[in-house]
C-alpha cells in the first residue's frame, strides 16, 4: 500500500471514529434524555381503548395509530429496557400527548381503575336471572360464561359450594362491583356473603341445626335448598316461618303419606333452569298443566318425588335461611293463596279444599278465620 492510500485509509478511520463517538455520545444523551421529553409540544387529548389480551406490539400499534409517541421504536426500546413492556394493562385511557414516556408508561403499567357499579340481586332470583343482571350492569361482560362458570364443578368445589351448581348460594343484596370483574371473583364475592349469612344463623340456631340433622340428616345444602322454596313461595316475612312450617310438618308428621311438598315453584324451575329437561318440560310455556304435574322425569317436581328437591330453586335472603331454623310451630299441612299476596292455611285436607273453592275456584262458602 502506498503512503498516500495508507494516510486517506487513516483519514477515513478516524472520520468513522470520530462519528461513530458522535453518534455514540447523541444516542447516549438522546436515551438519557428521552424518559423526561415531552413526547409532543404543545399536547393534545387523546381517548385509547386498550383491549384485554393485547401483547406489546398490538398497543404500541395503537399508540402510534393515535399518533401518541413519535418514535415507537425508542418507546419499544425504553419499555423493554424498564422490563415494563408485558406489564401494560387493558382499559379506557384518556392521555395527554404532552406527557413524558416515562409518564405514559407508568399511568399504562397502572392502569385505569374499573369504574364501581352498584347492583342490587333480589331474594328468589334463580342464577340465571342473577347472571344476566349483572350482565346487565356490565359487571361481566358475557352471561353465558357466568353461567357456564355456574355449572363448573372443579371451581364450585374449590369454593366450597355444597352442590352440583351455584343455585341458592348467590346471596341477595345490594353490591358495589367494578365493571367489569372476573367471573370468578364475581362469584366468589356472592358466595362469601351467603356463606357469612349462613354460618351466622347456624351459630344462632345450633339447636334447631342439630334438630334437622337428626331428624332429615340435613345439612347445608338441604337447608338452603328448603330455604329456596319458602323464598318462592311468598313475598311476605311474616308469612316465611309458617310457610316452613308447612313444609317441614309435610316430612316429618308420620301421618302425612307420601312425604310429598306439592311446590309448584320446583315444577316451574325443573322446566327452565336445569340444562336437560323432560319432554314434559320442552312443552312449558310458562303455565303448569297436568302433564307437568304428572311428570316422573322432572328430578325436581314435588309432586311426583317425595322430599326436597335435588338442588335450591332460588337464592334465598337471610329471612327465608332463617325461616327453616326457626319455623313457626303449627299443624298447618296446606296453604292456598288469597290472591293478596299472603295465603290461608289448612291442618285438614278438608278445610284446604274449602279454602280451594273459595279462593281460586270462586265457589263454595268463605272458610273460617285464620287460627
Amino acid at each position: 500500500m502506498s503512503k498516500r492510500s495508507f494516510r486517506a485509509a487513516l483519514v477515513v478511520f478516524a472520520v468513522t471514529v470520530v462519528t461513530l463517538v458522535v453518534v455514540a455520545l447523541w444516542v447516549y444523551g438522546y436515551a438519557k434524555a428521552y424518559p423526561d421529553r415531552p413526547l409532543q409540544k404543545p399536547g393534545r387529548s387523546v381517548k385509547l381503548v386498550i383491549p384485554h389480551g393485547s401483547n406489546f406490539s398490538k398497543v404500541l400499534g395503537l399508540l402510534e395509530q393515535h399518533n401518541v409517541v413519535p418514535s415507537p421504536l425508542a418507546f419499544r426500546i425504553f419499555a423493554n429496557v424498564k422490563g415494563k413492556a408485558s406489564k401494560i394493562r387493558a382499559g379506557k385511557y384518556t392521555i395527554d400527548t404532552s406527557w413524558t414516556p416515562a409518564k405514559l408508561l407508568e399511568i399504562l403499567v397502572k392502569g385505569v381503575p374499573a369504574p364501581s357499579v352498584k347492583v342490587t340481586i333480589p331474594p328468589g332470583k334463580t342464577m340465571l336471572e342473577v347472571a344476566q343482571i349483572l350482565a346487565d350492569k356490565k359487571i361481566v361482560t358475557s352471561a353465558a360464561a357466568l353461567i357456564k362458570l355456574m355449572y363448573d364443578r372443579p371451581f364450585l368445589r374449590r369454593l366450597g359450594v355444597p352442590s352440583k351448581t351455584i343455585e341458592g348460594f348467590l346471596f341477595p343484596d345490594t353490591y358495589k362491583l367494578k365493571a367489569p370483574t372476573h367471573p370468578k371473583e364475581v362469584l366468589r364475592r356472592l358466595f362469601l356473603a351467603h356463606r357469612r349469612v349462613y354460618y351466622a344463623l347456624a351459630a344462632k340456631y345450633s339447636g334447631a341445626l342439630k334438630r334437622l340433622r337428626t331428624s332429615f340428616g340435613w345439612g347445608h345444602k338441604e337447608i338452603v335448598t328448603l330455604a329456596s322454596i319458602v323464598e318462592k313461595e311468598t313475598g311476605k316475612k311474616h308469612e316465611r316461618p309458617r310457610i316452613a312450617s308447612v313444609f317441614l310438618n309435610r316430612l316429618r308428621l308420620p301421618g302425612f303419606n307420601p312425604k310429598v311438598l306439592q311446590t309448584d315453584p320446583t315444577i316451574i324451575y325443573g322446566c327452565t333452569v336445569p340444562l336437560e329437561k323432560s319432554d314434559a318440560c320442552k312443552k312449558f310455556n310458562g303455565r303448569i298443566r297436568t302433564i307437568h304435574l304428572r311428570d316422573r322425569d322432572n328430578a325436581w317436581n314435588t309432586y311426583t318425588h317425595s322430599g326436597l328437591p335435588p338442588t335450591p330453586i332460588s337464592n334465598p335472603g337471610k329471612a327465608a335461611i332463617e325461616a327453616v331454623f326457626k319455623p313457626e310451630r303449627s299443624r298447618y299441612l296446606y296453604f292456598v293463596s288469597r290472591n293478596d299476596g299472603t295465603h290461608y292455611f289448612s291442618a285438614t285436607k278438608a278445610l284446604h279444599e274449602r279454602a280451594v273453592d273459595f279462593y281460586q275456584r270462586n265457589r263454595g262458602p268463605k272458610p273460617p278465620p285464620q287460627p
